[in-house]
């Protein structure tokens, strides 16, 4: 799987830590940040700090599939099905997400200059705890979640704002279907609601 640009900025703070220990020589820290920016996935990232005392990111994958399975299974029919995308992409443009749609376990979406209008009311999940990766430069992301999935935004914005409406109101149980919601925000917005089917 594919690093993201947060697990490499990761991965050179293992590096500055071990630098400014003594762990590393000023020529092999330009070296392995050298190596480290080259990195493409996650495998790329271990020769990088293999021999050093701290912790490589986890892929999102193995990240969400140890968090669930340390929380109970929830019954729910909000959970199964395959989804029919991992990402969105929009330059320039929008999309749509709504009806019977599944949402993907982790699920990517880039707005540049565009935005994105997803409505999981209607939908229902990949596993009971999915994550949705939001970049938006220059753009916006609405997003409308129904009264019986939990939901936890924690995005970071720069010139630009993650807004979580969803803590109004009554919350659905602990042992709820989840809905992680991350990523940054550059001039650019990101939108959480909390509605019920039906309702405007």
């Amino acid at each position: 799987m594919r690093a993201s640009d947060a697990d490499r900025e990761q991965v050179a703070d293992v590096l500055r830590q071990a630098a400014s220990e003594g762990r590393l020589s000023l020529t092999e820290l330009e070296d392995r940040i050298e190596a480290l920016y080259a990195a493409k996935t996650y495998a790329d990232l271990e020769p990088v700090v293999g021999d050093l005392p701290g912790d490589l990111p986890l892929p999102p994958s193995a990240a969400l599939v140890r968090r669930s399975a340390s929380a109970p299974a929830p019954s729910s029919s909000r959970v199964g099905g395959v989804p029919s995308s991992r990402s969105a992409k929009v330059v320039f443009s929008g999309i749509q997400r709504r009806g019977d749609w599944v949402v993907p376990q982790y699920y990517r979406i880039k707005a540049v200059f565009g935005g994105a209008d997803l409505d999981l009311r209607e939908a229902t999940l990949e596993a009971a705890e999915v994550e949705i990766d939001i970049k938006a430069v220059f753009g916006g992301v609405n997003i409308l979640v129904p009264p019986d999935l939990r939901v936890q935004v924690d995005g970071d914005g720069v010139f630009g704002a993650f807004n979580d409406d969803t803590t109004r109101g009554p919350q659905p149980g602990s042992g709820a279907p989840v809905v992680r919601i991350t990523g940054k925000a550059v001039f650019g917005g990101v939108n959480v609601q909390r509605k019920a089917a039906g309702e405007r």
